[in-house]
């Protein structure tokens, strides 16, 4: 005898924009501070690069002026090279003649300053990446409280259906929440990698001019 199997019935389907729509106002809360976080990434992530990019010829001119004695060419050369690590140099140049503490204390100040112009906006993304999530699930918390509110109105009446559906879209803002945590997290730790990359190439060229000073002139 053929049995004849039907098809099981599947649920309806929901869109992405109708679960996002279902999760309330947090929703909106979230989307902004994932703006944000995508923003301050691209913006930072651009200046940070631009920082590190490092014209090989730059020290071997400063070099070539400094033993010939042509200072101000030195000093304009460094202020037509727009990076962190041109006007590092600029300030060494600048105290040249002093001893050789006060220059590297110079050039460390400067340096502090460059860092701390290059890592503004990171307290965005490090803000975002913990409080995403806890804004997700206080969304959660308040369609848990909304649909047992739900349910005490209902009395005995009540079904599951009266509540599980605002407990299934409240729990959408804790997925939302790690979602733009997790990114903001990795945002962050990839600009905090290419910052100490930035750095490290400054440091070098810190180091690089430190030992020209104490080059004799050929």
């Amino acid at each position: 005898m053929l049995l004849l199997q039907t098809p099981a019935a599947q649920g309806p389907e929901i869109s992405l924009w109708e679960l996002c729509v279902s999760g309330g106002w947090i929703m909106i809360v979230l989307a902004v501070l994932l703006l944000v976080c995508i923003y301050v990434f691209i913006e930072r992530a651009i200046v940070i690069q631009r920082a590190s990019s490092q014209d090989d010829s730059f020290m071997k001119r400063i070099k070539d002026y400094i033993h010939g004695g042509q200072i101000a060419s030195a000093e304009k050369l460094c202020r037509n090279t727009n990076t962190p690590y041109a006007r590092l140099i600029s300030k060494g140049i600048s105290r040249i003649g002093r001893p050789m503490n006060d220059v590297l204390v110079t050039i460390e100040n400067a340096g502090n300053l460059e860092v701390a112009a290059l890592s503004k906006g990171f307290t965005w993304l490090a803000t975002i990446a913990a409080a995403a999530p806890m804004i997700g699930f206080l969304g959660t918390v308040i369609g848990m409280v909304q649909s047992f509110y739900a349910i005490a109105q209902s009395g005995s009446a009540a079904q599951i259906g009266d509540f599980a559906g605002g407990i299934y879209t409240a729990l959408v803002t804790t997925v939302a929440g790690l979602i733009v945590g997790i990114i903001a997290m990795f945002a962050y730790n990839f600009l905090v990698a290419s910052l100490n990359r930035a750095m490290n190439r400054m440091e070098a060229s810190t180091m690089d001019f430190m030992d020209l000073l104490n080059e004799p002139a050929k």
